[in-house]
């Protein structure tokens, strides 16, 4: 009899404190998974991310990151490297054509203000994400091709392309985030779309992601954002990963590195006739 009312004691007892013990355990448990999170977050964050604008459609070199190095045709939706674009046209017959139609398509390039606005909006009703994020930048401004500015109508150009994988929209979108451009100030969301702008291979924010962990003395991590930075092409990044070397955040190796990294990119970009375009007009410089 006492040994029963013992085992029920001690049973009652370890039932009141089971709650205590999965309290416990979830604890250590929730710990464990959070850093998990993080080391598979970091995992995709620091890995080599694809060229945000792949190849060239027409010569199938890369694509360099420099702004003026190409151009959007809102005609067919085709991203054109400048060396392409100031190339002379030839028909079937091998006579030199019209330079005022897009090089891909042989569409007309539109003459007029509303004339970009509509063929803008058709490829946004074709689910087109640089047409998309181009609109929000038309009304992110006032006047930009003849449409009053509309934070709203930005906002949700850019949330519509950054869902679409526009790595351009993710950026502005952190930006926004970030500075309390036409939103709430949200750090946390700030962060969210410029590490997803980064991981899709966007420069900007791969370098301002380096900017903030170097504020924040978390050099190692600075510097593995500003290697990255610098295999894409960003000649800024290249001279961080310097500054860094100099200032004994950074070994001879990790520079010696980034500058062989950015080489490989110049020579992936590099060609007789996007140096033809360039030599023509600074409008058309890629490096």
């Amino acid at each position: 009899m006492v040994n029963s009312v013992i085992l029920i004691y001690k049973i009652y007892i370890l039932i009141r404190r089971r709650p205590l013990i999965y309290d416990e355990h979830r604890h250590k448990h929730k710990k464990a998974c959070d850093r998990r999170v993080a080391e598979l977050h970091d995992k995709k964050l620091f890995e080599e991310p694809p060229s945000e604008y792949g190849d060239c459609p027409i010569c199938f070199l890369r694509m360099p990151i420099l702004s003026t190095g190409s151009e959007y045709y809102v005609c067919c939706g085709k991203v054109i490297c400048s060396g392409c674009i100031h190339a002379p046209l030839y028909d079937n017959q091998g006579n030199k054509v019209d330079n005022k139609k897009c090089p891909f398509c042989r569409t007309p390039t539109p003459t007029s203000y509303e004339e970009i606005v509509k063929r803008t909006m058709k490829r946004v009703e074709a689910n087109d994400a640089r047409a998309m994020y181009n609109l929000g930048n038309y009304y992110q401004e006032e006047g930009t091709y003849g449409l009053t500015q509309d934070y709203n109508k930005a906002l949700e150009h850019w949330h519509r392309a950054a869902e679409l994988g526009n790595t351009a929209a993710h950026a502005n979108l952190g930006y926004c985030y970030n500075n309390g451009e036409g939103v709430d100030i949200d750090k946390k969301k700030a962060h969210y779309h410029n590490d997803l702008a980064a991981m899709g291979g966007n420069v900007g924010a791969r370098y301002n992601l380096g900017n903030h962990e170097a504020r924040a003395g978390n050099y190692d991590r600075a510097l593995k954002h500003y290697m990255i930075a610098a295999s894409i092409g960003l000649s800024e990044s290249l001279d961080a990963v310097k500054d860094f070397y100099s200032n004994g955040h950074a070994t001879k190796e990790d520079y010696t590195n980034a500058l062989r990294l950015y080489q490989e990119y110049l020579g992936e970009i590099k060609s007789k006739q996007r140096d033809e375009a360039a030599a023509f007009h600074e409008g058309y410089r890629y490096y």
